[in-house]
């Protein structure tokens, strides 16, 4: 009889963890560590300077939180709009501008996309994302989901920057254990694979035109 292997919670929540890391580090050119250790705590809350919160469901349901300090929002800011060749003379120099929390709700849906994604992969099972939503706020913000989690469990993570700013991610979900019965063959979605790979195939059959035309041109000189 197969060996069945069990994954729960806190292994999609270290999914979720790496989808953070990974978007973050490559939109910023910088690194992004977290903290080894999950705290469990018994509510999700926005929290000053910036929070950003989204939903998602489907094969289950879950909230994720992610509380920005002032200093790690800028810094997250600066670094990916000056990666994306913004001078510096133009950007914004405070927390509340709307540049900063439409930036930082652009990442938070890559994020969470990647995670998706991930999810999908791994689990072969689906969940759907909203949009994000961003607040700037000076006081703790209770968020819970409109309907009821079968058994909600809640992490918080600690994130730190290059500048070793920190932020916070914060996870609620329903409590469930996925039982793998079998082997299966994992599909790989990796977007920048595939956008290399269209590209490809568009220079190809641009080169194989020209070709072509060329041809046809030497035809009618008789060449």
């Amino acid at each position: 009889m197969a060996k069945t292997k069990a994954i729960s919670t806190d292994d999609v929540l270290l999914m979720l963890c790496t989808s953070v890391k990974k978007v973050l580090s490559v939109a910023t050119q910088t690194q992004i560590n977290y903290s080894p250790m999950v705290q469990k705590i018994t509510r999700t809350c926005l929290r000053p300077d910036i929070g950003c919160f989204v939903l998602f469901d489907g094969s289950f349901s879950g909230l994720v939180i992610i509380n920005f300090s002032a200093p790690s929002a800028m810094e997250l800011y600066r670094a990916y709009m000056m990666s994306m060749g913004m001078p510096e003379s133009e950007l914004a120099t405070q927390h509340t501008s709307e540049e900063v929390g439409n930036m930082l709700g652009e990442l938070m849906n890559q994020i969470v996309g990647d995670f998706t994604g991930n999810v999908g992969s791994e689990l072969l099972v689906s969940i759907n994302q909203n949009q994000p939503k961003m607040l700037t706020i000076n006081k703790e913000v209770v968020v819970s989901i409109d309907t009821n989690l079968d058994r909600a469990q809640a992490r918080r993570v600690s994130f730190s920057t290059a500048n070793r700013n920190v932020f916070y991610m914060e996870l609620a979900m329903d409590r469930t254990e996925f039982i793998q019965l079998h082997d299966f063959e994992r599909e790989e979605i990796d977007p920048d694979r595939i956008v290399d790979e269209a590209g490809q195939r568009e220079t190809l059959a641009s080169t194989s035109n020209q070709t072509l035309v060329d041809q046809s041109l030497l035809d009618e000189l008789g060449l």
